[in-house]
Parts: C-alpha cells; sequence; structure tokens
C-alpha cells in the first residue's frame, strides 16, 4: 500500500496492525462462510495484511492450500512468520500487488479478499487479475468498507479532523468509501465477473471505554499521520472531539461501535 493518497503506511504499521485484528475478525468469518473453500482446493487471499483470514482458513482446513499476497513487505513479513510458528505448512505469503499478480491464468479455486479493494491503487485492474487468475467457475469473496454513514469510526476522524489539519494530511475516507453505491458491483462486472450477489452486513468494536479505544488508536498508531499534523495544543481538543462522538455509544457492557460492511460473491 501506498501512502500517496493519505493512507497509512501499512509496511511500517504491520507490527503494530493486529491490534485491529480482533475487531475485524467477524468480517473475516462471515468471508470465509461465504467462501466455502473445499478440500484439495487451492486458494488465494489477496490483500492479506498481517495473514487474516488467511491464517483463519488455513488452520481451520489443513486440506486447502492458500497463497496470501499483500502489497506491503512488511506486512507479508509479520503474516509469514506467523505461518512458520504456527507451523502452517499449507499457507505461503508472497509481497505482489494487486494490480500485477504473477500467477498464471485460470490458476486458483477460490479467491478472498477483506476490506483491500477500494486501497487498491487501481481497483479495476485488480478486480481483472482477479478474473484472470480464477478458474473458470471459480468463486471470489470480497469485503469491502461500505458508506461513510455506516462507518462510525471513520466518520468520526473525518469529522474531528475536518477543520484541524491542513488537506494533506486528511484521512483517506474518499478511498475508504469509495467501492460504495454500487460502484464495487459495477467494477466487478466490468471485470467479467457473473452472478454477483452482495449484501450488507453490521459488525461491532468493543472497548472497555473510550480510554481503551483512543489508547488502541494511538498505539496502532494509525491516526499517526493525522495527530502528527495538530499543534501540541490541539491534542487534549482532538482527544475530546473523539470522546464526545463516542459517548452515545457507551453501554452497560462498555463503548460498542457499530460498523457495516458489504459482502459481494462474485463468479468467473
Amino acid at each position: 500500500m501506498s501512502t500517496d493518497d493519505n493512507q497509512p503506511d501499512w509496511g511500517t504499521l504491520a507490527e503494530k496492525f493486529d491490534l485491529w485484528a480482533p475487531h475485524i475478525a467477524p468480517v473475516g468469518d462471515a468471508l470465509l462462510a461465504a467462501l466455502d473453500a473445499q478440500p484439495g482446493e487451492h486458494i488465494l487471499d489477496l490483500a492479506s495484511g498481517t495473514g487474516e483470514p488467511a491464517l483463519t482458513l488455513a488452520k481451520r482446513q489443513p486440506l486447502v492450500k492458500i497463497t496470501g499476497t499483500d502489497a506491503a513487505a512488511g506486512m507479508v513479513q509479520v503474516a509469514a512468520r506467523k505461518a512458520s510458528e504456527q507451523q502452517l505448512d499449507n499457507l505461503s505469503f508472497q509481497t505482489m500487488a494487486a494490480e500485477a499478480l504473477s500467477f498464471p491464468d485460470d490458476h486458483f479455486d477460490r479467491l478472498s479478499c477483506r476490506f483491500g479493494v477500494m486501497l487498491f491503487a487501481d481497483p479495476a485492474a485488480g478486480l481483472q487479475q482477479m478474473v484472470r487468475v480464477l478458474k473458470p467457475g471459480g468463486r471470489c469473496v470480497l469485503a469491502v468498507w461500505d458508506t461513510l454513514a455506516g462507518m462510525t469510526a471513520v466518520h468520526w476522524t473525518q469529522q474531528v479532523f475536518k477543520n484541524r489539519i491542513p488537506e494533506s494530511e486528511q484521512p483517506a475516507v474518499d478511498k475508504i468509501v469509495s467501492m460504495s453505491g454500487g460502484v464495487l458491483e459495477k467494477l466487478l462486472a466490468q471485470a467479467g465477473f457473473v452472478g454477483i450477489e452482495t449484501q450488507v452486513n453490521r459488525f461491532e468494536y468493543q472497548f472497555s471505554d473510550f480510554d481503551a479505544y483512543w489508547q488502541n488508536c494511538v498505539d496502532s498508531a494509525i491516526m499517526k499521520q493525522q495527530l502528527d499534523a495538530l499543534k501540541t495544543e490541539q491534542l487534549d481538543e482532538v482527544r475530546s472531539a473523539f470522546a464526545e462522538l463516542a459517548a452515545p455509544y457507551q453501554t452497560a457492557d462498555g463503548l460498542v461501535i457499530p460498523h457495516e460492511y458489504r459482502l459481494a460473491i462474485a463468479i468467473k
């Protein structure tokens, strides 16, 4: 991943990204259920990040072979280390951009991608590559962020930073929500997929309280670019602004932050 469009530097964040892994795990579970991988099949997981959901699939189905890729070398290093430590011989990772897959045509039985397509440098080219490397009849399952209204925490970042930091340092909200409004379905069809089905699913970030959520944001460095762009005297103000937005989501069971994403299934 690049930072040209205000995305975080995913390679640098690799060691810290797993702080978010438990919170987005439900998306991986839904994706794997829709993928429905079968013994003996070869699966391609694109934009694997630090390894999920490929690691989970490899553990659940030892007779399935999985190849994971990511454009960020730092992410791939972390993912490969996990696979080695967990002795998952049916899983390997490679550094590779989705727009330039080096695999042969008609190579994989199924393909998965969690929260990657909207961040590709060229989503249309990435989807075309997916079609190319899938076998005829192969299933592609994608999860993408949907509308800004359904992405509570991301909406907070837009609201808080909008008038506080330069445009060049703003979070990449437009990129994150770029597959909403029918865009994903259109790109899938243009790439050559058929039988396209999508649905909006909901899951929640859960923290004990706002302090725990904020600490996770800081420790994971997911907003480092934006926080670094603030003046020192703005830091407390920004934290308070986030806390005010989060207050309605505090429950007796902790801070519960709802999010929506779109799950797509398509066939070559």
